[in-house]
């Protein structure tokens, strides 16, 4: 890569900072705002995807713009970073994302760290995690694939929709679900139901990978003597 590991492990802490500090701090302004349930969650929703956009354009050339370790997992299990690296990526992540809340309670006059009494656990639950984490790791990949230009767009559109049609409102991300666990606030996550959602994070970007490394593997048309002979 073009930036150096200390530059790409700021990129990354900086990253997921600003996208916790704007899940968190909407989701403050939300409910400040008006007291819809339904409003509270479009006025959650639009500047989180809108921010993606934004992180991705302007620090995926520094870093891949990961932001989320279970996609730095994907990418260290694809070997398209050394598994070191990937570790360390995940460690700037979830620094990032404790800066990130503690940056919205400042921002809002809320104590620096206040752990989340909001419950979020159950079969249903977790299962919208894997489907939302499985949804985000296939978009990327393809995207990459197909349209590495419109990453951007293609990650911050999907988690928007993401908000609205997964029963959890789409963490999709270990080191977002644990920032989230530090914040009392509409967005947050009780530290005791952490485990079942990041399990179902995990496993569902792995199962993402599965599918998604078969389904964009070009096989050679063995009609064609070029293509057939490159295959042997």
């Amino acid at each position: 890569m073009a930036f150096d590991l200390p530059r790409r492990l700021t990129a990354e802490a900086l990253g997921t900072a600003l996208l916790v500090a704007t899940v968190v701090g909407s989701g403050i302004m939300a409910v400040n705002l008006t007291h819809d349930v339904g409003l509270q969650l479009l006025g959650n929703t639009l500047p989180t995807g809108a921010m993606l956009v934004v992180l991705i354009t302007i620090l995926g050339p520094i870093s891949g713009a990961h932001f989320n370790p279970a996609v730095s997992l994907v990418f260290a299990l694809k070997r398209d970073m050394r598994p070191r690296d990937a570790a360390l990526y995940m460690l700037a992540q979830v620094a990032g994302g404790v800066a990130g809340a503690i940056v919205a309670h400042l921002m809002f006059a809320l104590p620096l760290i206040a752990l989340s009494e909001k419950a979020r656990t159950g079969g249903a639950q977790w299962f919208a995690e894997w489907v939302a984490t499985f949804g985000l790791v296939a978009t990327i990949l393809a995207g990459i694939r197909f349209e590495r230009s419109a990453v951007p767009w293609l990650v911050g559109l999907y988690i928007a929709a993401a908000y609205w049609f997964t029963a959890s409102t789409s963490f999709a991300n270990p080191a977002v679900a644990i920032a989230r666990s530090l914040t009392n606030t509409f967005s947050g996550i009780r530290p005791i139901d952490l485990p079942g959602f990041i399990a179902a994070e995990l496993l569902g970007a792995v199962c993402a990978l599965a599918l998604m490394g078969w389904l964009l593997r070009e096989e050679a048309d063995a009609s064609d003597p070029l293509k057939a002979e490159a295959r042997l």
